[in-house]
């Protein structure tokens, strides 16, 4: 195998792929990224067994071939070369010769065959979306899913298909963050499935501002493919929970706040967060929302912000984080809080099918 391709080219590559391979595996084969050289340029693909991605980019091979090269390491060394152009030849042994401007380099690879097949996608039900529309639903999402891996059902984002609309959900059990889309879907494509949070980081990764992405879907696994990336996940096995049961039922009182404003307001108060109770209290009075948090071993922080609000004094404590993500991953300039009572979550909503369920921490006076 001989090619030649420009490095800078090379490095985007091999950047976006090194993502997938895992810093400790017990198969030296999970650390090497996959180089199949052919007509058309090359395929550069890495797997970690649950994740697995291919970016093809131009080049100019000379010898057709495959061979797998230690990736962290070949991303090292094509970032440092000082030359425009990067020449490789892979002898019959797996062992590269890596050559750019004056420096030269031998790398020590491992046979293709040994590296894992990537899945079958031949009978997937799939459909296409605005790579936009899916990056902007995961970015609301996304920051809700759970990291308590004994609840793996809710370590990714269920993907919800059907009538019309494809529906995001991500919780941990105590928020939920939820988009819905509408999206023209193929009768037989209505199905749920859990798309775990490794994937999500990736998807995350590759999605831009322009053009499609075509999803495919097995029973247990994703593909989506845009531009000249590919990627490949296995599906979270169970049944997510019944996120619906978790969404309260219509509002006693809306409170309309600007998100900006309300994000800096919350931050500056948590700078005086007691970490072992890590939260702070909104209270909502005649006209005026107060932030704040008070303990014996920090000290106290007090916020006011005037708001619309006639109905009676209710007092909340949330976590300040839960707070602010959703208000760290959404555009508009306004968001409305809907709330029931003192002991009923509050909904965080906006001017587009998105909400956000967070539930409340125990007051003290």
């Amino acid at each position: 195998m001989k090619f030649q391709i420009e490095r800078d080219v090379f490095q985007e590559a091999l950047s976006q792929v090194q993502h997938v391979v895992g810093t400790k595996t017990t198969l030296p084969i999970l650390s090497n990224v996959l180089i199949v050289a052919d007509e058309l340029g090359l395929e550069l693909s890495t797997t970690n067994l649950d994740v697995a991605m291919s970016v093809r980019v131009p080049a100019n091979v000379e010898e057709t071939g495959k061979t797998t090269l230690p990736a962290r390491r070949l991303g090292m060394i094509v970032r440092e070369l000082a030359g425009t152009e990067v020449q490789i030849a892979v002898d019959e042994s797996n062992t590269a010769s890596v050559k750019s401007g004056p420096s030269f380099f031998k790398i020590l690879g491992l046979s293709e065959s040994e590296f894992p097949k990537i899945g079958e996608f031949g009978d997937a039900k799939e459909f296409t979306m605005d790579q936009r529309t899916l990056r902007d639903a995961l970015r609301k999402t996304a920051y809700a899913i759970s990291t308590d891996e004994t609840r793996y059902v809710l370590n990714g984002v269920n993907f919800v298909l059907g009538e019309g609309s494809l529906t995001l959900v991500a919780t941990d059990g105590r928020r939920l963050a939820m988009v819905e889309q509408s999206l023209e879907i193929p009768g037989d494509v209505e199905t749920a499935v859990i798309i775990p949070t490794k994937a999500v980081m990736e998807l995350q990764r590759l999605l831009g501002d322009e053009g499609e992405i075509k999803v495919q879907l097995t029973a247990s696994q994703a593909a989506f493919s845009l531009d000249n990336s590919f990627l490949v996940t296995k599906l979270i096995e169970g049944n997510y929970p019944n996120y619906k049961q978790v969404i309260p039922d219509e509002a006693k009182h809306r409170i309309t706040l600007e998100r900006e404003v309300l994000h800096n307001a919350v931050k500056r108060v948590a700078l005086l967060v007691n970490e072992k109770t890590n939260s702070i209290k909104f209270t909502f009075g005649d006209n005026l929302l107060t932030i704040s948090t008070n303990s014996p071993e920090v000290g106290e922080a007090k916020e006011s912000l005037d708001i619309k609000y006639d109905g009676p004094e209710i007092s909340l404590a949330f976590n300040p984080e839960f707070v602010m993500a959703p208000l760290r991953n959404i555009d508009q300039d306004e968001v409305f809080l809907d709330l029931i009572d003192e002991a009923s979550p509050g909904v965080i909503k906006i001017d587009e099918p998105f909400l956000y369920v967070i539930m409340p921490m125990r007051v003290t006076s």
